[in-house]
């Protein structure tokens, strides 16, 4: 069979497309049975003709929903005109870009990159150039243990989890960890050689974990104090994702590096690394690069998911949704122990379970009546909605939440 007899369409060959992925792909991930066809707003439809909302939302990626007419709309208009030129020369589309962040946060300069682990590789890498330009020799990097800042060789060591690290020893050099939430132990590990503290204001892959205010006022002023860069990587929670543009606006600080990616280009990949001017001296021209970084395809996209947020009071739905979902979560949390607790912000919410009901076996539940989730761990499942789920739709996900918890609560 020649290469050209191949091509798969899978609304009519979903269970080959398997067999071709399993055979064919490496087998990094453990696919659900299902495969999707096209999706609307919140939804997504199988090849079954199934009918899924998207509570996770390609893991926060999917910002403005799917099939949203203006981003839809942008990709197809670029796309026709030039969808990649180099950074050779000048592009229109991310000089705009950079021009908005900039204006919407702390910033003064943005380097653009594919995902979000290129953008926290670029902010370590700014970090310690930052020093190396200056003629210091700082180097080390803290970050928070049960941390995750991506899978490159770079940021695996970043992360403050072993098993992101094992199998693929020795350590880089250069990194520390510390707990979480914890002023004191960030103290003690602090020395002439750190160079930057990297932080995520909620972990997502340990199960949806805000940090205490304090501890992040107090993280702000030992690094000022002592001379430190602050890294904040919001690759998860920026955007828009926890009512805010940026999370950090909610804890009162600025960063002095911050990274961005998953929600920016709505579906489309795009990482930003954005920091002071100041900071930014630590790069010099070809001290860091991109190949597909910055295209005028993503920047164009990207452009557009500002404008819907910024235009559409879409961050005045993120925090109403939100109030509406925490006060009925609160409530069954009463009504039904095996809620051990609800944790999160905006649209980043953990749900955590007690030993009894198993996070994957509920995401499971959950898919089975049409909701999808992803599950943290063995006891915690998130949700990551679109940002412009509606209250009406948001309440059926807990209607079929609750529902599940009285038929479980009844097996017991």
């Amino acid at each position: 069979m020649g290469i050209s007899d191949t091509k798969l369409t899978i609304d009519k060959d979903f269970y080959l497309a398997k067999q071709y992925e399993k055979e064919y792909c490496f087998n990094v991930f453990n696919p659900l049975e299902v495969a999707f066809t096209h999706g609307k707003g919140v939804y997504l439809y199988d090849t079954e003709g199934n009918k899924y909302m998207d509570m996770i939302g390609g893991i926060a990626v999917n910002s403005l929903g799917h099939n949203n007419k203006a981003l839809t709309k942008t990709i197809e208009q670029q796309s026709k005109k030039l969808i990649h030129c180099c950074n050779y020369y000048v592009i229109p589309q991310r000089a705009d870009l950079a021009f908005r962040l900039c204006k919407l946060s702390f910033a003064d300069k943005v380097f653009f990159a594919n995902s979000g682990a290129e953008a926290n590789e670029a902010a370590i890498k700014l970090a310690r150039g930052y020093f190396y330009h200056k003629g210091s020799s700082r180097r080390t990097i803290i970050s928070a243990k049960m941390s995750f800042h991506g899978r490159t060789l770079g940021t695996i060591n970043a992360t403050g989890q072993e098993k992101f690290r094992k199998p693929f020893g020795p350590d880089c050099p250069g990194f520390e960890y510390v707990e979480f939430n914890n002023v004191d132990a960030l103290k003690e590990k602090i020395n002439s050689d750190t160079a930057a503290v990297m932080l995520e204001l909620i972990q997502g892959e340990s199960g949806v974990r805000p940090a205490n205010k304090e501890y992040v006022a107090a993280v702000r002023k030992l690094c000022t104090d002592n001379g430190i860069l602050l890294i904040i990587d919001e690759v998860q929670t920026g955007i828009g994702r926890t009512g805010s543009m940026f999370c950090y606006e909610q804890y009162g600080i600025k960063p002095d590096i911050m990274t961005l990616a998953k929600g920016l280009g709505g579906g489309v990949p795009i990482g930003a690394m954005l920091s002071t001017n100041e900071v930014a001296s630590g790069f010099e021209v070809g001290d860091h690069g991109s190949t597909f970084g910055g295209n005028p395809l993503c920047c164009a996209c990207a452009n557009t998911v500002l404008e819907e947020i910024t235009n559409k009071d879409i961050l005045v739905n993120v925090n109403e949704v939100s109030d509406a979902i925490f006060t009925k979560l609160d409530a069954m949390r009463k009504k039904y122990p095996v809620i051990r607790e609800v944790r999160g912000m905006g649209l980043l919410i953990g749900i955590e379970f007690a030993e009894l009901i198993g996070a994957v076996d509920m995401k499971k539940a959950l898919m089975k009546e049409g909701f999808l989730v992803s599950s943290i761990g063995t006891s915690t499942i998130r949700i990551a909605p679109p940002l412009i789920i509606s209250k009406a739709e948001a309440m059926k996900f807990c209607s079929a939440l609750e529902s599940i918890l009285k038929i479980k609560s009844k097996e017991r």
